[in-house]
């Protein structure tokens, strides 16, 4: 039988310091951090502040019947970095706040923050707050992630102009398809506890639901090359939702083509299985994490040394008009069907 450790027994203090203990390693030279009253963190000159608050709700942003609590602790990083990497900054500090119930131990909570550790280490950032309470149900976490970048570097969703290269990094659709497979798995799970999960070949596609990775090596990858793009978002709700969101903030539109749209092959696979479409997993999946973003025709040549971008299409100067050129030739009116 596994230990189980009330919270009751220890308290919120005795919490506290079990997290403190283990983020003793990252905080920084002339910071506070975790254990006072606020943190204290030092900003570097000429930089300017990027922030973003992200709030995961279990039952509507996660299921722990399949989400293990050190997978969701290290998503929860991600999805605060890659709004930051989204903006062209570089992730500086995170902040967490949990409110649980009383059907979590101590031994869970530190499962959860092992997580955590685990991604402020891979993306060399300080855990540096807090909070924690008590809920009547369920688990809700808090995060909020702390940047910065030169004022002349920071990219918005806005700055899109016609005939700028419409990118994308990495590969889409894969973590729907790896929630679809696991969904899947739960139900079957429910009517017969003694089957097994059929996941064997489709390893990287959950892993792309249940431990996303944020894009900072692209960002680090442009800026090697000189290159700042002209508008970026990350994909979180769907390629043709966050296209959307772009396109109306810089009060322009596009067009993207299905051939050029990156599919990983077990999203292929996944998407057969499921008796789904891989290309409306892609356009409208979201969790992908990955960069949507623009640059100028000058810089397009220099973007073919990275290898995991891929130019999908083109902005135009036709506002809030989205087209899908299809494989047949046919161009399409792309309507945004992702998360809200």
């Amino acid at each position: 039988m596994e230990n189980r450790t009330e919270i009751a027994t220890i308290g919120e203090f005795g919490l506290v310091n079990k997290i403190k203990n283990l983020f003793d390693w990252n905080i920084k030279n002339n910071e506070i951090g975790i254990g006072d009253d606020a943190a204290l963190v030092n900003i570097p000159e000429n930089e300017k502040i990027i922030i973003s608050k992200e709030l995961l709700i279990e039952g509507v942003h996660f299921d722990l019947a399949y989400c293990p609590l050190r997978h969701l602790g290290y998503k929860a990083v991600v999805m605060g970095i890659s709004d930051i990497a989204a903006m062209n900054g570089s992730p500086k500090h995170i902040l967490i706040g949990i409110a649980l119930s009383n059907r979590f131990s101590v031994e869970a909570v530190e499962e959860f923050y092992f997580g955590v550790n685990t991604a402020c280490e891979d993306f060399d950032i300080s855990l540096i707050g807090g909070d924690t309470t008590s809920s009547p149900s369920g688990l809700t976490i808090s995060v909020t992630a702390i940047g910065s970048a030169n004022l002349d570097k920071i990219t918005s969703r806005s700055g899109a102009k016609p005939n700028d290269i419409l990118c994308v990094s990495g590969d889409l659709g894969g973590a729907f398809l790896g929630l679809q497979l696991l969904e899947r798995e739960k139900q079957v799970f429910q009517a017969n506890p003694d089957m097994q999960p059929e996941l064997e070949g489709y390893d990287y596609i959950v892993q792309r639901q249940l431990k996303p990775t944020a894009r900072m090596d692209i960002i680090y990858q442009l800026r090697d090359l000189g290159i700042v793009p002209t508008s970026m978002i990350d994909l979180s709700d769907g390629l043709a939702s966050d296209l959307k969101h772009l396109c109306k903030a810089s009060n322009v539109g596009a067009t993207i083509y299905e051939e050029k749209l990156p599919i990983d092959d077990q999203t292929y696979l996944a998407a057969t299985a499921l008796n789904l479409s891989p290309i409306t997993a892609a356009l409208n999946g979201g969790e992908d994490f990955e960069l949507l973003f623009t640059i100028s025709q000058a810089d397009y040549e220099k973007l073919k040394s990275i290898s995991d971008i891929n130019p999908i299409g083109f902005i135009t100067d036709q506002a809030d008009k989205l087209y899908l050129g299809m494989k047949s030739g046919e161009m399409v009116t792309l309507v945004a069907q992702g998360w809200k």
